[in-house]
């Protein structure tokens, strides 16, 4: 199993943009001296959950920045977007940063967000499927038309091609049944499983899968990851701290899914729901927060329960301290990742 970052750029407290994207840049340096594998770069808009509303810009930004880890994001919120753009933009990051580009691919899931853009979420579903036929075709670098229910495309052909032949790998963010099926059905990797979901749920996802699997036609090796709030301490008072700062992550993240969360003047509020797990629980099934010894136990627990190959550490969460961030990455780097090493 390889372990990446997964960064929101998120600030409860609104701090100034080019400080949050400082912090986002200096992270992933450190993870490239650590070893790290990947960094994913998420996409939100409007909000202080996440100031990372353009990730390809910046998974560009961050290539420059590093010598081996690779970039991606996760993800591209594609029914947002003009297909033909991103395929564009894809291809360009992938040159420019001598192939080391994973695709991380989405449908989006906040109302708040497609409102602003004028779009229908309910219609994410089959706008993200005409994208990828789309996208699909355009990385060929082939001359080609299109006819659909949202795009009609005369015959095109789209320059550049990406560096990675015949297209950067592609990663889907996939919750639902349905979501997982799709992946499935195009041959992509799979990202499924957020801290939110319990690792019960986390089991139904693998059987799901794995039936599809059985099915599914003979093609490339597909991987499954997972992310998860990361921090590592010897001190039990301060791993309690930060469960509160992921609690605020979650109580957004559900809010905003739900259609019940509020944004004031660019601040996510959070707002507690019905059986929020308690701080025991969440560190039992929901975070990989503790002693380099707990983590690694929670991780082979995720493991062994989703069978995943990588696994992304979302190492800052809610108002983390940038020493502290810093300080969990290298114990996770020295103390936890040697226990997942080949062999």
């Amino acid at each position: 199993m390889d372990f990446g970052l997964f960064l929101l750029l998120q600030s409860p407290s609104a701090r100034p943009s080019q400080e949050v994207f400082d912090r986002g840049t200096e992270i992933t340096c450190l993870a490239d001296e650590l070893g790290f594998y990947s960094v994913w770069l998420a996409e939100h808009h409007f909000s202080t959950y996440g100031y990372l509303s353009r990730p390809l810009m910046y998974a560009l930004h961050l290539a420059n920045r590093t010598q081996r880890i690779r970039v991606g994001t996760a993800v591209v919120v594609v029914p947002l977007h003009n297909p033909l753009v991103v395929a564009e933009e894809v291809a360009t990051v992938d040159l420019l940063s001598g192939g080391r580009f994973d695709l991380g691919l989405g449908r989006g899931y906040q109302h708040y967000e497609f409102e602003r853009f004028g779009q229908d979420l309910g219609q994410s579903r089959a706008r993200w499927e005409e994208s990828v036929d789309i996208m699909l075709r355009a990385f060929s670098g082939e001359p080609f038309s299109y006819c659909g229910e949202f795009f009609q495309i005369p015959e095109t052909c789209v320059l550049p091609t990406p560096s990675q032949q015949p297209h950067p790998p592609i990663w889907v963010v996939g919750q639902s049944p349905e979501s997982v099926e799709a992946t499935v059905n195009r041959g992509f990797n799979l990202v499924t499983g957020g801290f939110g979901v319990s690792l019960d749920r986390l089991k139904e996802f693998r059987a799901h899968y794995d039936t599809l699997i059985a099915s599914a036609a003979p093609g490339h090796e597909r991987r499954v990851s997972t992310q998860r709030p990361v921090y590592v301490t010897y001190d039990e008072a301060d791993a309690r701290a930060a469960v509160e700062q992921a609690r605020w992550n979650m109580r957004v993240t559900l809010s905003l899914r739900k259609n019940t969360g509020r944004v004031e003047r660019g601040r996510a509020i959070p707002i507690p729901f019905e059986g929020e797990p308690t701080t025991d629980e969440m560190l039992e099934s929901h975070l990989v927060i503790g002693t380099p010894e707990t983590c690694v136990e929670r991780l082979k627990t995720l493991r062994d329960v989703m069978g995943i190959d990588h696994f992304a550490a979302n190492v800052w969460f809610g108002d983390m301290p940038q020493d502290k961030v810093l300080k969990s990455m290298r114990l996770f780097a020295e103390e936890v990742m040697p226990a997942f090493a080949a062999g």
